[in-house]
């Protein structure tokens, strides 16, 4: 017999971030059992409003650990790995996170029967010059050698309320006179909301999506960095420089600023900044977008101001008179 939603469990690697506590939130509402596996599970308490009492629940996790991942994915009958990495520190680099956790993810829902949900990123290349790219690209290999039926998701830059790219450079803007145009600010990005991913992800965890499959999501608007960023001081009502920076000064500048707790660009994410990030012809074509599930995608202008005002000097309220 099918099990029904309530007793189908779902194991969701990293699903404490920002990604994460949206697809609990998807499949919270479509009442699944929830197990989030994560570092540190006492962090994570914050998920568990999202769900009835008992349905969302945390347990320890480390894709370095290969006996915590597949106890992790002991009973569920859907995996869903949405850990990733934005810059290296200590022992997280992009190839231990990547690519092997990913395959001990795949390796852990093989061993459990369980279907296996992988989210990766447009830019994934192994040819990249970006070793995020080229390591998430692999990731995507790994995953489909060990479980070619799994479904993959490459979302664009996702936007959304805890986003690390419109509140980032609105942050630089309320402290800076100028912003940064690395590469003169010609590289094309696709913004997607984070509610469309979840709810891609979510139809994945139904079953309404074909396995072996690689999606790429990006939203309604293809815009350049110079225009996101003129969206973000525009919507944030500030008045900054925008200063074209060649790839080569840009670099210069991120191999010192990467030794910061959080930094704000390390050199791989300039040699990302080389490559457009938007939905290729042949998903498009094929069908292997959002549009293609149909979800039509929310616009960044619908969404992005109603977590941009307090970048504002007058924060909610308007500086002007209409």
């Amino acid at each position: 017999m099918t099990k029904s939603n309530a007793e189908t469990l779902v194991t969701i690697y990293g699903g404490s971030g920002f990604l994460g506590r949206h697809v609990v939130r998807a499949l919270a509402k479509r009442n699944y059992l929830i197990r989030v596996a994560v570092r540190r599970p006492d962090l994570a308490f914050h998920l568990q409003p999202l769900g009835r009492v008992g349905q969302i629940h945390a347990v320890q996790a480390n894709l370095r650990h290969a006996p915590s991942v597949e106890a992790a994915a002991r009973d569920a009958q859907v995996v869903i790995n949405l850990v990733g990495l934005l810059f290296e520190r200590g022992k997280q680099r992009f190839d231990t996170i990547h690519s092997h956790g990913a395959e001990q993810v795949a390796l852990a829902a093989n061993a459990h029967g369980a279907r296996l949900v992988h989210v990766s990123a447009i830019g994934a290349d192994e040819n990249s010059r970006s070793a995020y790219a080229r390591t998430k690209a692999a990731a995507e290999k790994l995953v489909l050698a060990a479980q070619p039926q799994a479904v993959i998701m490459r979302p664009s830059v996702v936007f959304g309320p805890e986003d690390d790219f419109f509140n980032r450079f609105a942050a630089m803007a309320r402290i800076s006179p100028a912003l940064p145009l690395i590469g003169g600010g010609t590289t094309r990005f696709q913004p997607v909301f984070v509610g469309d991913v979840a709810t891609a992800i979510a139809d994945a965890v139904d079953g309404k999506v074909k396995g072996g499959t690689i999606y790429e999501l990006g939203g309604p608007e293809v815009k350049t960095f110079e225009e996101l960023l003129r969206f973000v001081l525009a919507t944030i009502e500030r008045k900054r420089l925008l200063i074209p920076v060649p790839y080569f000064a840009a670099k210069i500048k991120a191999a010192l600023l990467q030794y910061m707790p959080k930094p704000p660009i390390t050199p791989d994410q300039v040699e990302l900044l080389r490559t457009d990030n938007v939905v290729s012809d042949a998903a498009i074509a094929e069908g292997r977008t959002l549009q293609g599930l149909g979800i039509e995608p929310e616009l960044m202008e619908a969404i992005v101001p109603a977590y941009l005002w307090r970048f504002r000097k007058t924060g909610q309220f308007k500086s002007r008179l209409a």
